[in-house]
């Protein structure tokens, strides 16, 4: 019956009672979490027929914005800053980070978080969600600056997505475990569905951007180049390729089947180290599929343990089945240290998925 299943907010109250040492005001920061993802899936659901007079423009990250990427940063920022658990915030929609105002109490929890990721796929109906990672703010602050921010992966306290797609979903991990919850419209609250998803250690998928192909470093093309290569290469099975363009919905069919994920430095632009923000994209998702399971690296260093050094800072990532993340990190370790294999790549050499005859 509808009334005796496990909902989100029942989730987080019994998972708090737990725990020895208890903290209701992160309860109902992610209460109020939940309600804003809500709020963003109505609006995403609705599509063109979403009418909103905000104005778009480019974002903090050179980026130009969707109507409904600026409709969810204004979402979660309203929807969360008033309760009294936030010291501050960042967005990939702001440039600095967001001062509660002064007419709302303060709290001792920073919220990160990317409002609409894979807003790229919306005028195309696929998925899109949100990214968010929760931090302790830092003792004796009450007006966190962007350096109050600069924490590694370990430190978050719980991180979460959600996923608009045909359901609206949320997948969350408080430091034990990974849960997903399905949004049922007709009691309108987040049900536990997927309780302590684990990814496989092995898989034959990945997801990677190809068109990238001619900008990525040598161990990247290797292993692509070998999974291609399929029942006839070195790895002896057949791969299977998916990239949807939006990393909350990669990640979840990792948590759902296994797989890689990969977004890896490359030479596009030598400005940048790598294409994915640090703290409320790599870092969030990074904890969400190390709690499941798999693993999470740069290529040449475990995600949770880089160093920020400001608040939109990008970083390469690599991250799902644990085997293959190992793997791709021992071809970096191998070619950093010069004893890259030789192998033929016909599918570097030239743009083409066929060898020229």
């Amino acid at each position: 019956m509808p009334y005796s299943r496990m909902t989100l907010s029942k989730f987080i109250i019994e998972d708090q009672r737990r725990s020895a040492d208890p903290r209701p005001d992160l309860t109902s920061l992610l209460n109020d979490i939940q309600t804003a993802c809500k709020l963003i899936a109505v609006a995403a659901s609705r599509g063109a027929l979403y009418n909103s007079p905000v104005a778009t423009e480019v974002n903090a990250q050179g980026e130009r914005q969707k109507l409904l990427d600026v409709v969810a940063n204004d979402i979660m920022i309203k929807t969360v800053e008033w309760g009294g658990q936030l010291a501050g915030m960042v967005s990939e929609e702001l440039e600095a980070p967001y001062d509660i105002p002064d007419t709302y109490p303060r709290g001792r929890y920073l919220l990160l978080f990317d409002p609409l990721d894979g807003s790229s796929n919306i005028d195309v109906n696929m998925p899109v969600g949100t990214i968010f990672s929760v931090l302790r703010c830092p003792e004796g602050i009450d007006r966190p600056a962007a350096d109050d921010f600069l924490q590694p992966g370990t430190a978050q306290v719980a991180a979460g997505f959600a996923i608009y797609g045909p359901t609206a979903m949320m997948v969350i991990t408080l430091g034990a475990g990974v849960h997903g919850f399905t949004l049922d419209p007709q009691i309108g609250a987040f049900t536990l569905t997927h309780p302590n998803m684990a990814i496989p250690h092995a898989s034959r998928e990945f997801a990677v951007n190809v068109s990238n192909e001619r900008f990525w470093e040598p161990p990247v093309a290797r292993y692509v180049e070998e999974c291609i290569k399929g029942a006839g290469g070195p790895r002896g099975a057949d791969f299977n390729m998916r990239w949807i363009a939006s990393m909350v919905a990669d990640i979840y069919r990792i948590l759902i089947r296994g797989g890689l994920f990969m977004y890896p430095r490359d030479t596009k632009d030598p400005t940048r180290l790598g294409r994915l923000r640090l703290l409320y994209e790599a870092n969030p998702m990074a904890m969400i599929v190390e709690q499941a399971g798999g693993a999470a690296s740069t290529g040449r260093e475990r995600i949770l343990e880089v160093t920020p050094t400001g608040i939109h800072q990008r970083v390469p990532v690599i991250l799902g089945s644990r085997d293959e993340v190992e793997r791709l990190v021992t071809y970096h370790r191998e070619h950093d240290q010069g004893i890259d294999p030789s192998f033929d790549t016909p599918l570097f050499n030239v743009r083409s998925l066929f060898r020229a005859t």
